[in-house]
């Protein structure tokens, strides 16, 4: 593959297919996906436009996934350069009512499940392949997050999310910039750059169809994280090349 090797994590469809994608020409793309047949095909779409691109069976919530991802790039490159933590869930339909929504009423199974996918499988990946991330020249991580997990937007009463909230969800998030934020400073003598991506409401299996969004430019903000400079920033929280509020 290319000099710089990336990993995917729910790659095979929606915003991680098109970073895999847009990544095309600076890094050789690995996308994890927890169908493997349908991540067979989305490789073969990636390699049809010229993407370098591979796919290993991947469940975020599964440990022995995140072993067997060390295995397959400690063996195959001995490193990682790029780590795009992608994969996600919402409790349900941001446009559909229910107790999800509702700090008062969430059920705790729900909240749990939703912390599992987006915060503390995210966390347990990334220090399972921060070693190898360390052996790179330029190493990047990238965490998927959403202006929902803004504290400060969602406390303001003139903000354009004021009404948007869904607890499960929205918390997850601001657990994973928390994660943003403390990851950064731990690594701020090394040259890894930990960054938080809004990548905006996208026309996606989660965003919906009334998104306002194309998904390749929704790529862009993980795309251009993924790819800093060694000058860049770390620490931040970013939609289309502008800082959001935490």
């Amino acid at each position: 593959m290319s000099d710089k090797i990336a990993f995917i994590t729910g790659g095979n469809r929606g915003l991680g297919f098109q970073t895999a994608l847009n990544l095309k020409g600076a890094a050789g793309v690995v996308i994890g996906a927890r169908n493997l047949a349908q991540g067979n095909a989305a490789v073969e779409k990636l390699r049809q436009a010229g993407a370098e691109a591979d796919v290993i069976e991947f469940d975020v919530t599964n440990p022995a996934h995140h072993r067997a991802a060390y295995d397959y790039f400690a063996s195959r490159y001995g490193r990682l350069d790029i780590l795009v933590n992608n994969a996600g869930i919402a409790a349900a339909s941001f446009a559909t009512p229910g107790p999800e929504h509702s700090a008062a009423q969430v059920p705790m199974e729900m909240l749990r499940r939703v912390f599992e996918t987006n915060f503390f499988s995210t966390v347990a990946l990334t220090t399972i392949l921060l070693p190898l991330i360390r052996k790179s020249p330029a190493g990047r991580i990238v965490n998927l997050s959403s202006h929902l997990g803004s504290l400060t937007l969602h406390s303001d009463s003139k903000s354009g999310i004021y009404h948007a909230k869904s607890f499960a969800y929205d918390a997850s998030k601001t657990a994973l910039n928390a994660f943003t934020v403390h990851l950064a400073y731990d690594l701020r003598d090394t040259g890894i750059k930990v960054n938080s991506a809004h990548p905006g409401w996208v026309k996606t299996a989660m965003g919906g169809p009334a998104a306002t969004m194309e998904l390749s430019e929704g790529a862009k903000t993980t795309v251009a994280l993924a790819t800093l400079p060694h000058d860049g920033p770390s620490g931040g929280f970013f939609h289309l090349g502008k800082p959001l509020p935490w």
